[in-house]
């Protein structure tokens, strides 16, 4: 349902963005957002944002992230500037809400890697 893409390797300072396209116009109904995990540690909430348009984001990337919908192209982007090496994670796209019955979908994960 979820194809995350966009992730890759850059210096600390730099900047990525991070791609997230549904099969279909979920994205327009609930909310979606991002997640990360790093090596041995637990999926931890980036970013989210919700259909009327609400935005959350963890503290440690507040000012530098940004999380954006095209309901037209049925994609999600995470706009990630002032890259850090605390950064580094596989980064995961979810969507979630209601239209028939409840869905909750998870993209395969993107990995990002922050050179210091």
């Amino acid at each position: 349902q979820l194809q995350a893409s966009g992730g890759g390797l850059v210096q600390a300072g730099g900047s990525l963005r991070l791609s997230c396209t549904a099969s279909g116009s979920i994205f327009s109904v609930g909310s979606v957002g991002w997640y990360r995990q790093a090596p041995g540690k637990e999926r931890e909430l980036v970013a989210t944002l919700t259909n009327d348009g609400s935005t959350n984001y963890a503290g440690s990337v507040k000012g530098r992230f940004s999380i954006a919908r095209d309901n037209a192209k049925n994609t999600v982007y995470l706009q990630m500037n002032s890259l850090k090496p605390e950064d580094a994670a596989v980064y995961y796209c979810n969507a979630n809400g209601v239209t028939n019955e409840p869905y909750n979908y998870w993209g395969q994960g993107t990995l990002v890697t922050v050179s210091s």
